[in-house]
């Protein structure tokens, strides 16, 4: 099975949209080297808005089994914090 469908049926099984998934995906290949991610530095990496971040979220951190997503902090933007 191709990455590409594997993505395709852990997406449908979680419920995620196609923005979730790629936020989650982004995460899950950088929460190894960093563990704080700015809602609007996720935006300018995956060509969203910071609010479409913000807005999705809930439902990956939801999904997410393999790391924890958790709001971190509120100052000039939202931080997460993200741990594998």
């Amino acid at each position: 099975m191709s990455t590409v469908q594997s993505d395709a049926v852990a997406v449908e099984s979680a419920g995620l949209s196609a923005k979730q998934a790629r936020i989650l995906r982004y995460l899950r290949e950088n929460a190894a080297e960093k563990t704080y991610f700015k809602s609007r530095l996720i935006a300018d990496e995956l060509d969203l808005s910071a609010k479409e971040v913000g807005a999705n979220m809930g439902a990956v951190a939801d999904a997410a089994t393999d790391i924890d997503v958790e709001k971190w902090g509120y100052s000039s933007g939202t931080t997460w914090m993200v741990t594998a």
